[in-house]
């Protein structure tokens, strides 16, 4: 794969968390010249969790997803950092991100110790948190009560909007200029509030993503996410965005599969999902983004004229 991407295609900057994001980065590297991931860190379920907890840094599960999506597919490292251990005191930790902290605490910085790692495994592009600041993810809900947690947020039905505690962490420098710099931004996949909406409510990057020049494309979720996103169709998420301030200029999203469409500017439709329809096929959605790029990059030219 490496071999034949595009050096020459458009600086693309991917905003998220999860498997989401990681979706979208294997479609992204299929026409992109330069691709950047700015990632949330606010997930405290699991291995990375515990790491959070018990080190006191930004969470690194996320980004090691990010960093694997990547790498070079003949990186045996990289399959490394996917593997879990099943006994004693590591059982159920990611060897990715031991390896992402053991970075970072030994040279003091989390940029650097990602940049390292995407080195030794000859990642397509970089990986960058949104903040480097432990931060925990708060939601409003409808009836105006709070809920605090990646997980229980995610446990949730009712949320309206989501913030940061504490409410104003540094964005990461290297994001902010990635993001001033980008030709195509890419939202989604992903669980809305939760990872797509938990990167954004950093404050510099949602100001960064609201200020910026590039075309912003939202690709929707294949179907709900129970119970975080019960009920929605493309006009939900569309208008949970703009509830943070973004808005916009493509919503990507699956007839098949999810409908509400109607009246939301800029939605196209289009198959994106792999046979099963469980996930995002990476070669439809790269090519879906590859075609808006083109579109938006000809209407730039025509009108120029």
């Amino acid at each position: 794969m490496s071999a034949t991407r595009p050096t020459s295609g458009p600086r693309v900057v991917a905003v998220g968390g999860g498997h989401g994001l990681a979706a979208s980065l294997r479609a992204v590297r299929r026409y992109a010249g330069t691709i950047d991931a700015v990632v949330t860190v606010a997930d405290d379920g699991g291995s990375t969790g515990r790491l959070r907890a018990a080190a006191q840094r930004p969470a690194p599960g996320d980004l090691r997803k990010c960093l694997v999506a990547l790498a070079d597919p003949g990186s045996r490292l990289a399959a490394a950092m996917e593997h879990r251990f099943d006994a004693g005191e590591l059982a159920g930790h990611a060897f990715g991100n031991l390896l992402i902290l053991a970075l970072a605490e030994s040279g003091g910085e989390l940029v650097p110790a990602l940049d390292e790692v995407a080195r030794l495994i000859g990642a397509e592009g970089r990986v960058l948190p949104a903040t480097t600041e432990v931060v925990a993810l708060c939601a409003q809900l409808r009836g105006h009560d709070t809920v605090e947690g990646q997980v229980a947020i995610g446990d949730r039905a009712d949320v309206s909007t989501v913030s940061l505690d504490p409410p104003d962490p540094p964005a990461c420098p290297e994001a902010i200029g990635a993001i001033g710099a980008a030709d195509q931004i890419v939202l989604g996949p992903g669980s809305l509030y939760t990872s797509v909406l938990a990167a954004v409510a950093v404050p510099g990057i949602g100001a960064a993503l609201a200020d910026c020049t590039a075309q912003v494309v939202y690709v929707c979720n294949l179907r709900p996410q129970i119970p975080e996103t019960a009920g929605y169709g493309v006009g939900d998420h569309v208008a949970a965005l703009e509830r943070h301030g973004i808005r916009p200029d493509v919503v990507l999203y699956d007839p098949s599969s999810i409908g509400d469409a109607e009246g939301v500017p800029g939605a196209v439709p289009v198959e994106v999902a792999r046979p099963s329809g469980l996930a995002h096929d990476p070669e439809r959605l790269g090519d879906a983004l590859a075609a808006r790029w083109e579109a938006a990059r000809g209407a730039t030219v025509t009108g120029d004229a």
